[in-house]
């Protein structure tokens, strides 16, 4: 496990494990945001399996599997709304990291500047520079619009 901190509300981190939902719940996260298809893990690592380990620890566990094919608007909507209705910050995992700040950025960028979003994935570890030319398009029909 390998958080990286976004925003005080949204947290990202490479694939999890069950072993990994303990150290998560007692840094104060209740809610768990699984954004990696099972396609692409063995069974112990499947949503399934990390959803009921967590539920037992009574977190909140929401699967969300995003692509390139399914990075789409309904999608980081959905993403935003589980993070805004959190009680605490949210807990996001995929393959590295990057899936769940790319669909964080998207849904920020009618929040913040995407000179501010740009920098929070930058001081995680994530260079999403090449996602500036779509922040600012949708910066753009939101203040358009």
């Amino acid at each position: 496990m390998d958080p990286r901190i976004l925003s005080p509300r949204y947290t990202v981190s490479p694939q999890i494990s069950v072993e990994d939902l303990s150290r998560i719940a007692e840094a104060g996260y209740q809610t768990i945001i699984c954004n990696r298809p099972d396609e692409e893990v063995p069974p112990s690592h499947q949503a399934a399996a990390i959803q009921t380990a967590a539920e037992a620890l009574g977190l909140t566990f929401e699967v969300l599997p995003l692509t390139h094919q399914t990075m789409t608007p309904d999608n980081v909507a959905r993403q935003k709304a589980i993070i805004e209705a959190a009680e605490t910050p949210v807990f996001a995992y995929c393959a590295s990291g990057t899936r769940c700040s790319v669909v964080w950025a998207l849904g920020q960028a009618s929040e913040q500047s995407v000179d501010d979003i740009l920098l929070a994935a930058a001081k995680a570890g994530y260079q999403l520079d090449g996602l500036r030319p779509t922040l600012e398009a949708l910066a753009h029909n939101q203040t358009a619009g």
